[in-house]
């Protein structure tokens, strides 16, 4: 076995299965999470409306990017989308908090959207469904570039559309 190749599947692993819960847990109210109605209301009150689609979108896209990561699948897709969701997650709820996790701050959100841009351009390895199938010689470090850029700009608009808060 490749050491590194082990490294980012042990990476994606933890990551994708990490990210798909949180998905759960807003979607299916799974592992103790709040299900869909709590979540769109929780996003109502950010600001994100209405809430219920905000609260599918980033549920699917947390679900999604995890499974993909897993898998091994998309090349850099997977950790774009986790950047996005990170973005908007860190700026509308953690940040106010400071860093530090315990206090409800970045941390989190932080090494999650490291290790997805880590992911993002190392590849998703040896032991993925990209390298089985050959599609990871369809990626190149700009696409990484790209597809971060793409979510980036996403999780800004996503941002701006927020309304109704106080100022």
């Amino acid at each position: 076995m490749a050491p590194i190749s082990m490294g980012i599947l042990i990476a994606r692993i933890v990551l994708g299965l990490a990210l798909a819960s949180h998905g759960a847990q807003k979607l299916f109210g799974m592992f103790g999470g709040h299900g869909l109605a709590g979540t769109a209301a929780f996003f109502e009150t950010l600001g994100f409306r209405p809430g219920k689609l905000f609260a599918l979108a980033a549920s699917a896209t947390e679900m999604g990017a995890g499974l993909l990561l897993v898998l091994g699948l998309g090349g850099p897709l997977g950790p774009a989308l986790i950047i996005m969701v990170m973005i908007v997650g860190a700026i509308t709820v953690h940040v106010k908090n400071g860093f530090f996790a315990s206090n409800g701050g970045c941390e989190l959100n932080l090494m999650y959207g490291a290790t997805a841009l880590l992911l993002a351009f190392s590849g998703m390895g040896r032991y993925s469904l990209d390298h089985w199938l050959g599609l990871d010689r369809l990626y190149f470090p700009m696409l990484g570039w790209i597809f971060i850029g793409v979510a980036v700009v996403l999780a800004m608009l996503n941002l701006a559309s927020r309304r109704g808060l106080e100022q």
